[in-house]
């Protein structure tokens, strides 16, 4: 074991505070050179920190712009225009054919078809022999008509000898009125029977009175659709065999928008391009507009016709139509002025320089990048024409 004195201990104490004393000094003079180094020389004032203007300054509904603020960059003020404009209205349409000149070719009795003479898309002329039709109700028909022609002939022997009688006294008058009925009972039905085959489009006075028909075109056009085929037996006199349209003039037909209607009206000038020609315009007018909406669609029909003698418009093309309505003067306004805010419209006017006020506006129509303006502001009056959302609240 080590032993320490008493003056040992007394030194190791004095060293020790020695020692603390010297690290403050150090750590004073280190700051002190520290602060002496921050320290401008004497004399010199450092620069002052920078402050940035303010971006815009609200007072209530007014904004203003200061002088300096990035904003007065992106905001684009212009007066507000009055200017004359044409409004459009573009629709999608389709060419149809005129229901005027279409006619759907009914079977006029049942029965099977044994041979086909046209083709889907052909040209045919009136008259022209469509397909034949093998029918026994067709010598039915001749059977009727024979039977009541033989009838007439018999009652019209026996009226002219009992009106004979009748002369001379020789036959009661009850007889007389009774050859009389018959007569007339014959007559009508003959006649009956000789209209049932002229509608069937058979002649009643032929010496080949065979089950055969031959279905005729009732009209010069094309076959532009074709329901049956060589063998079909028809049963149905409400389904058409095929159908047949005159093409030389075609109805392009525009499906308008309820809210629409009001900007379309009779004889009203109109431009239609078709996809099958690009680049061409074909000028024409309107024809007809539906009285009736359909219900599913809420639209309205308009047709505008336009002739086809070389048959470049073709049933259920797609084409686009361009409706003009009369020029008119109005205010508008870049559709990029108005900002919309809880479902109104409003635009940022300016009452002095770079101060705004927003203001509540009513708008009509859009054409291209303007938009009318109704009601809220005045020819002259410069507003924010571009960056108005920037101030939107």
């Amino acid at each position: 074991m080590k032993f320490v004195s008493r003056n040992d201990r007394a030194l190791a104490r004095r060293n020790a505070s020695v020692g603390l004393v010297l690290f403050l000094i150090g750590a004073g003079l280190g700051a002190g050179i520290y602060r002496m180094v921050a320290m401008p020389p004497a004399g010199e004032v450092l620069p002052a920190a920078k402050t940035s203007a303010p971006i815009l300054l609200r007072n209530g509904q007014q904004i203003e712009i200061p002088e300096g603020s990035p904003l007065r960059n992106k905001l684009t003020i212009e007066a507000v225009a009055q200017r004359t404009i044409q409004r459009t209205l573009v629709l999608p349409a389709v060419v149809e054919a005129d229901p005027a000149r279409l006619v759907k070719v009914l079977p006029p009795l049942s029965g099977r078809i044994t041979q086909l003479d046209v083709q889907l898309g052909q040209p045919v002329e009136s008259g022209q022999a469509l397909a034949v039709l093998e029918s026994s109700d067709l010598r039915t028909a001749y059977a009727d008509y024979d039977r009541a022609k033989l009838v007439l002939a018999l009652a019209t022997k026996t009226r002219d000898r009992v009106r004979g009688l009748g002369k001379v006294g020789g036959i009661a008058e009850k007889e007389i009125q009774q050859a009389e009925t018959d007569f007339l009972t014959a007559e009508a039905e003959f006649q009956r029977a000789e209209a049932r085959l002229n509608q069937i489009g058979a002649a009643a006075d032929t010496a080949n009175k065979s089950r055969v028909l031959t279905i005729s075109s009732p009209i010069s056009g094309s076959v532009i659709d074709l329901a049956v085929a060589p063998g079909a037996f028809w049963n149905d006199p409400n389904a058409p065999l095929m159908t047949i349209a005159d093409l030389t003039t075609v109805w392009v037909t525009a499906n308008v928008p309820e809210k629409d209607i009001a900007l379309v009206a009779k004889d009203q000038r109109v431009e239609v391009t078709f996809a099958a020609y690009p680049g061409e315009v074909f000028e024409g007018r309107v024809l007809f507009i539906s009285q009736v909406l359909d219900p599913d669609t809420r639209r309205a029909k308009v047709r505008i016709a336009f002739p086809n003698p070389e048959d470049r418009l073709k049933p259920a093309m797609f084409a686009n139509v361009t409706f003009f309505t009369p020029a008119q003067t109005t205010l508008v306004v870049p559709t990029s002025a108005i900002v919309l805010k809880k479902d109104s419209n409003r635009v940022f006017v300016e009452t002095a320089p770079w101060i705004l006020e927003p203001r509540q506006v009513k708008t009509g129509f859009q054409q291209g990048d303007q938009i009318v303006i109704q009601e809220g502001l005045k020819a002259g009056e410069r507003i924010v024409a571009k960056g108005g959302v920037l101030l939107n609240d």
